[in-house]
């Protein structure tokens, strides 16, 4: 079975795509390079270096390859970066996503399975740990054009029968992350730090997030391509929440960093609180988050010591 992963050079990309090669599906990556690297892809993995706001470029691989599956990964995924430019973030996220579920109708795609964020689509919440029927109430561009994919994937399953599922992820943290060109406070901490740099917390830094693994996040989407499910959006996350003062913490101590964290400003549209309710992930597709925190931690400060020697 052929899988198209958009944005398989990248953090999570590059784990899923070498998931996927591990459980025999010929895998192929479209991916821009602009946050993704080279040195991520996995070797058995063809490659087509494209951007999914480039429809004909796109329609291209689609026509070559004949893909059964789409994992799509592909996006701006920074919130900050959306509030600078929603018009970008439109452009990408929205439109880009618009490319690729018209090239799955028209080529008769088996199912997507579309990353969408549990951080960011239900606002801030009424309660903790949030369930997928909590409200959806977006606070910044990123999180609107992630639940209008949401809603533009009903339409295509409605209309059209494409199979797909949606998984709200949490706050992903891993090898790979780069701190440079993605909105990861593990990874930019680790970065800093290791620079014997100052990081930046913004606000007072107990906004807490779900922090989980990215190896656990491969594993959602390989499930939610293998099962076939009654539900279609699931949470993917631990369920329990951590601060950014506690990050920081754990960090300072684990890289025995002696400096402190410089203050800013809170940004506008990021939420304050936030842990998700994966309980339908672990009943309908099998799946909960099996790396503890500080597991996480150690392999991903362990990458970076490589990295950067």
């Amino acid at each position: 079975m052929k899988v198209l992963v958009t944005g398989g050079a990248g953090f999570i990309g590059s784990h899923t795509a070498d998931l996927l090669i591990e459980n025999s599906f010929n895998v192929i990556i479209a991916d821009n390079l602009v946050t993704g690297r080279k040195e991520n892809l996995n070797p058995k993995a063809k490659f087509y270096k494209a951007d999914i706001t480039n429809f004909k470029a796109l329609k291209k691989i689609f026509e070559k390859e004949r893909i059964d599956f789409v994992v799509h990964l592909a996006a701006q995924i920074n919130v900050r970066n959306s509030l600078a430019d929603p018009f970008f973030d439109a452009k990408t996220n929205i439109l880009g996503s618009i490319n690729v579920l018209e090239l799955c109708k028209e080529f008769k795609v088996k199912k997507i399975v579309f990353s969408s964020s549990g951080g960011a689509v239900y606002g801030e919440p009424e309660r903790i740990p949030v369930k997928e029927s909590h409200p959806v109430k977006p606070l910044s561009p990123y999180a609107v054009s992630k639940y209008c994919v949401e809603q533009y994937l009903q339409y295509y399953h409605k209309n059209f029968g494409l199979e797909f599922t949606v998984l709200r992820y949490g706050n992903v943290f891993g090898p790979r992350q780069d701190p440079r060109g993605e909105a990861g406070v593990i990874a930019i901490f680790i970065e800093k730090m290791q620079g014997n740099e100052r990081p930046k917390i913004f606000g007072s830094g107990e906004q807490t997030r779900d922090f989980v693994f990215v190896k656990d996040v491969a594993k959602a989407n390989l499930l939610a391509l293998q099962k076939k499910t009654k539900s279609r959006i699931y949470n993917i996350g631990t369920g329990k929440e951590k601060s950014v003062n506690q990050i920081f913490a754990e960090l300072k101590e684990m890289l025995c960093f002696k400096g402190n964290a410089l203050k800013e400003k809170a940004v506008k549209g990021e939420i304050k609180r936030i842990a998700l309710d994966c309980s339908i992930a672990l009943k309908e597709l099998g799946w909960q988050a099996k790396t503890f925190f500080e597991e996480g931690l150690t392999e991903t400060i362990e990458w970076y010591k490589k990295k950067n020697c």
